[in-house]
């Protein structure tokens, strides 16, 4: 049987340390609690993320290791470069966060189902409205949505949480602007929080979880300014992702 600690909802207490998670399976940390905005800031400070299912009490996570990009390191292959310099799209933020939520949680091909609960997106809302959740949309020239990533920023730190593509290469163009911009802003890591393959890919790699509560714990508490990044984000083309 499973002992994990359970949390309180409507009580924002500490969580256990990240280090007494469970090995099998990899990260268990705790249950129950709630999605509440100062619960999920709190976790993201701790290197602790939630991930569950309709019907199961919410679970939080902190596997070790830790998958992440070093946001001057995204790899982009020849192939993908030529692709992008031939590109019509443009990549913009925070113009529908609602919308890159809902497509992330979409079924697909080979995920018929989601994670992403209708309480997992209307969680994440308000902290966009509070100024810490943010999304990056890819569009076509008729200024469709054909990619996105959405996460969480606090301090100088991203926590990335889902991404879709509804055209070849939407996601990866998301995610490739994403890290340039964040390496612009002084963020050194984007957590990815668990390995794939095609996040290998694209330069993922995995960092020990005490290193990673260390670099969280040291860029969370830097001076970065919440609020919307819709101003803020520079005018950017997917061709000159190319570069």
């Amino acid at each position: 049987m499973i002992r994990i600690p359970i949390l309180r909802p409507g009580v924002c207490e500490p969580f256990p340390p990240a280090d007494s998670a469970l090995r099998e399976p990899d990260g268990l940390l705790a249950a129950g609690g709630d999605l509440a905005p100062e619960r999920l800031l709190d976790a993201y400070r701790h290197g602790i993320f939630p991930w569950y299912s309709d019907g199961e009490p919410i679970l939080w996570w902190s596997p070790d290791p830790r998958t992440v990009f070093a946001t001057d390191r995204i790899h982009v292959s020849a192939r993908l470069r030529r692709w992008l310099r031939h590109s019509n799209w443009s990549i913009r933020s925070d113009e529908d966060f609602a919308g890159v939520v809902r497509a992330c949680a979409a079924p697909r091909t080979r995920q018929p189902t989601t994670w992403i609960t209708a309480g997992m997106g209307d969680a994440y809302c308000r902290l966009h409205e509070l100024g810490f959740a943010h999304s990056v949309e890819v569009c076509n020239e008729s200024g469709h949505l054909v990619g996105g990533i959405y996460g969480i920023a606090i301090g100088q730190m991203f926590f990335g949480e889902s991404m879709f593509s509804a055209a070849t290469n939407g996601s990866k163009v998301a995610l490739i602007a994403l890290c340039r911009v964040l390496h612009a802003w002084g963020f050194r890591l984007l957590d990815a929080q668990l390995p794939s393959p095609h996040l290998a890919r694209l330069g993922a790699f995995a960092m020990p979880r005490a290193a990673f509560v260390a670099h969280v714990a040291d860029t969370c508490a830097k001076p970065f300014p919440a609020g919307s990044w819709r101003k803020r984000w520079p005018a950017l083309a997917a061709r000159e992702l190319a570069a």
